[in-house]
This record gives structure tokens, sequence and C-alpha cells, in this order.
């Protein structure tokens, strides 16, 4: 597929895919909802590629917002299909990923941006990240799992207060409350993340893959965490991964996992 708002490159097992969109801001609009979908489920069945990191183009933003203009003028039928198809299509599509994602969040992370940074398994500030859900603002509320995600990372208290007042956080007070792992400064921040990916990139990518879905569990009512844990654990067992972990570890030397 050609990409017109992304750029995606990959060296070794990590995959960089960029939202290149500078001067909007990289705001999602549909068309880059759509990319960001068919980029992430190619690199995710691509056994080479065993870490993702997603950010923005250039120093201002990850992802400002969603395109508002493609909106303005929903009917309320409009509205809730434009928020379940992107959840399905996009949020929760990436949240499930079996290849883990980092968020690298340069510059500003507002609504939708946010929402995206949420959805990926972890994330990584620069010091001049900006972050808040300022949607209420707007006459509306988070509508790609934003009112679910934030209260997860942070707690209800502050989930609240954020998304109530529509006000935005700096990188320090996103660290304190938990909503990213990180932050460095702008020109240490990719170094950082692939950093970690470089960590990720020498495990078992079947056991990362189900621990992802088992961790995910525990955050769904409808589903019995410890359960997925135990069925997950069982799975690993009878694969590839596991005989050559062991094997490596009970021989002394560094595994070299086949990822089946």
């Amino acid at each position: 597929m050609k990409y017109e708002n992304l750029l995606i490159t990959t060296d070794k097992e990590v995959a960089i895919i960029t939202i290149n969109r500078p001067t909007k801001l990289n705001a999602l609009n549909k068309a880059t909802i759509e990319e960001l979908h068919y980029a992430f489920k190619d690199l995710g069945k691509d056994k080479k590629v065993k870490v993702i990191i997603l950010t923005g183009s250039g120093e201002k933003a990850f992802v400002a917002g969603a395109d508002i203009s493609e909106f303005a003028n929903f009917s309320e039928k409009e509205g809730a299909k434009l928020a379940a198809k992107g959840q399905k299509r996009l949020f929760n599509f990436i949240e499930n990923l079996s290849t883990p994602v980092i968020a690298a969040v340069n510059g500003f992370a507002l609504g939708g941006g946010l929402e995206l940074a949420m959805a990926c398994h972890f994330r990584v500030a620069s010091h001049n990240a900006r972050m808040g859900l300022p949607e209420v603002s707007l006459g509306v509320i988070p509508g790609y799992g934003g009112t679910q995600r934030l209260p997860q990372l942070i707690g209800r208290g502050r989930a609240m207060e954020m998304i109530l007042t529509a006000s935005m956080i700096d990188a320090a007070k996103a660290l304190e409350f938990g909503l990213v792992n990180y932050v460095v400064e702008q020109e240490h921040l990719m170094d950082l993340c692939q950093k970690f990916a470089g960590k990720i990139s020498n495990n078992s990518p079947v056991a990362i893959s189900y621990a992802i879905k088992a961790i995910n569990a525990g955050f769904n009512n409808s589903i019995n965490g410890y359960e997925t844990e135990i069925e997950a654990f069982g799975s690993c067992f009878g694969t590839s991964d596991f005989k050559e972990g062991t094997t490596a570890f009970l021989e002394k030397r560094r595994a070299n996992f086949p990822g089946a």
C-alpha cells in the first residue's frame, strides 16, 4: 500500500511509523487512520519486525488531535459510527497487536493524539510534550477510548479532572501520573525508544504476544484475566521459543528465539 500520510522505516528488527502531516500538526483524519490500520496490520504480520515505534513528524506534535473539519456537521448516528469504526480499525487494533508498540510522544498529544498514544503498549515522552483530552471544550467527549484508557493509566480522579477541565498537562506531570514511562530531551527520544526496542527484541516474540494478551485481559470486564494468563502460560510450553529459552538457560548461553 502506498502511504500518503505516513513514513515507515525498518532497521533490523525495529519498525518506525511516523505520522507525516506536519502542516496539520499530524492531526488524525480518516485517511491517516486507515493508513495506520494497514501499516500496523502489515508490520504485525512481518515476523522480522519485533517492535514498532510510533511517532509524529517535526518537533511540535506527536498528534495534535483529530481533524475536526471532517466531523463538525455529523449527526448522532454518524458520530457513533465514527467512534466505533475508529476504535475497531485503529485504537483497539493497536492495543491488541501481538507486536509491542512504543509511542514516542514528541510535542503535543491532544484528543485523538493522546488516545492514540494510550492505545500503544507504553509511552516515552520528550521534555516538551503536552498532553490532554480537550473534547468537552468542543461539546463532545473523547471517542477513541479516552474515557476508558486514561482512568486505567492514571486513576479515576485524575482522569476526571483532565477530561472535565479539558486541561493539558506537561511531560513532568504525565510522568508523575504514570501516563508516560519516561521523559527525555527531545533529541534523545528516539534513541531511548530504540534502546527499549532492542531489549524487547532479545526476548521471545511468542511469549511477548501471550503476555500482551494476558495483561489486556485484566482490563476487560468480560474476560477473566487470571484464566487468560493460565491458558497463555500453558500454551507457551508448546512453542519452539520455550524449548529454546529453557535450553539456552540450562546451557548458560544467550537464547536465539525462532519465534514460533
